[in-house]
Parts: C-alpha cells; sequence; structure tokens
C-alpha cells in the first residue's frame, strides 16, 4: 500500500514569537504545490502556536500545526501543563507525544504516553507517538523488544478505529541532537518491526496503512538514503527543521 509521506517539524525549545512567524513565513513561502503529495506539519513551542497558525493561515497554506507536548486531564491544577482541548482551540492537528528528551528530562513514561493518546485522540488530535533506543539498549541486541514493548504499552486499549491517524515516530536516542544518524537499513529494520508489531495487535490492513516516521538526525546531506526504504514514510525532524531551505528539501526528497 502506499501512504501518504509526512515531515514533521519539532522546533523544540527555539524560537520566539517573531522568529517562529518569520521561519514559518518562511517555509511557507518555500512550500510549491508541487509539494502537496507531502503532509507537512510545523510543531513549534506553545508560546508560538498562535503565530505560526495565525501566518499559515494568511498564507491559505496546507502545512498543518502541531504541538510538542499534552498533559492527559482537561483541566484544573496542573501548573504549567497544557491540555488536548486547548490545542485544538488553537488549530492543532497533531502532537508529539513520549519524545526522548521528554522521556529522559521530565519522566514520561509508556503508560504516560498512553494516557496522552488517549485525550488526543478524544479531541480529533493525531498522536505522533515517540519511540526509541539508547545505545545500551542497541549494544546489547535489546532494540526491537524495546520499541515493541513501548508501542504495545503505548497503545493499550486503544482501538483501531480512534488511531485511525495515529503516526509512530522511530527515534533512535543516540542519534537525536548528536548529528549521528542510524544506518538507513537499520532505521528500515525497526520500522519494519514497529509495523510487524501493529499488524499483530490490530491487523495487516491498520498496520499497511499507518505512517512510520524516523527521527534522528536525518537532514539533507542523508535524507535521500532513508527516503527509499519502504518502511520509513517520512521523518520526525529536529535541527534541520530550523531552517526553511533544509526543512523543504526533506520534504521535496519524500515525493
Amino acid at each position: 500500500m502506499t501512504r501518504r509521506p509526512l515531515i514533521v517539524g519539532n522546533w523544540k525549545m527555539n524560537m520566539n514569537v517573531a522568529q517562529a512567524t518569520a521561519l514559518a513565513q518562511d517555509i511557507s513561502y518555500e512550500y510549491d504545490r508541487d509539494f502537496e503529495d507531502v503532509d507537512v506539519v510545523l510543531c513549534p513551542p506553545f508560546t508560538d502556536l498562535r503565530s505560526v497558525r495565525v501566518t499559515l493561515g494568511f498564507d491559505k497554506s496546507p502545512i498543518m500545526l502541531g504541538a510538542q507536548n499534552v498533559y492527559w486531564q482537561p483541566s484544573g491544577a496542573f501548573t504549567g501543563e497544557i491540555s488536548a482541548e486547548m490545542l485544538k482551540e488553537i488549530g492543532c492537528n497533531y502532537c508529539i507525544i513520549g519524545h526522548s528528551e521528554r522521556r529522559e528530562h521530565f519522566g514520561e513514561t509508556d503508560e504516560t504516553v498512553n494516557l496522552k493518546a488517549r485525550a488526543l485522540i478524544a479531541q480529533g488530535i493525531a498522536p505522533i507517538i515517540c519511540c526509541g533506543e539508547n545505545l545500551a539498549t542497541r549494544d546489547a541486541k535489546q532494540t526491537i523488544g524495546h520499541i515493541t514493548s513501548q508501542v504495545t504499552t503505548a497503545l493499550l486499549n486503544i482501538s483501531a478505529a480512534e488511531l485511525k491517524d495515529v503516526v509512530i515516530a522511530y527515534e533512535p536516542i543516540w542519534a537525536i541532537g548528536t548529528g549521528l544518524a542510524a544506518l538507513p537499513e537499520q532505521a528500515e529494520d525497526v520500522c519494519a518491526s514497529i509495523r510487524e508489531t501493529l499488524a499483530d495487535i490490530y491487523g495487516a490492513t491498520f498496520a499497511s496503512k499507518t505512517r512510520i516516521l524516523y527521527g534522528g538526525s536525518m537532514k539533507p546531506s542523508n535524507v535521500a538514503q532513508f527516503a527509499p526504504m519502504p518502511n520509513i514514510d517520512g521523518g520526525l525532524i529536529g535541527t534541520a527543521a530550523l531552517v526553511a531551505g533544509d526543512f523543504m528539501s526533506l520534504v521535496k526528497a519524500f515525493l
């Protein structure tokens, strides 16, 4: 089955409002109608979501808006958190959950990723569920078991119908922000295993329709190695997403 490619720009904790507006404008200007066969999502910090949404709306751009995190409760005494309802109101189509930096620095677990996925789905926002292994896990040849456990727990008690727009992003932790990328064959093997896990849980039809991204120092100099891989349907992009030309070159590579 042919899956529509998806490129997601994770801006992380970068860009003030003026910078975010300028970058969104630059990406929008770089976006060509010839690129419409690739879905594009920008995930700025919370403080920039409205500005980026307004910028894309003014340009009548098909580029979509995403958030970098969410909390699973709808409201309450949770200082510093943002609910799925708030993300829906501001216009988010997607939200990243379970990113390795959230797991490492803020104690996010597979169980909390599951709660966040449910909250997003209830609001019609597609979760981008991240999974990945550290170098010790890979060296111990435990990558596939580790990834399978992460994906299975993150999707626990969620039906295929609820997950129709879910995205899985494989991000080897040792390759994030280091300039090192997994070999294309390594990334493909893990993404194929993720698809097999989805097939085991939900059936082959669901698995064949689900988009699986690679995220780990994908950049203009190596994207041509990843784009042809049959189980890699796009990228979750960090550093290269902060430069409009670099980001759009990744989009073009998946045409």
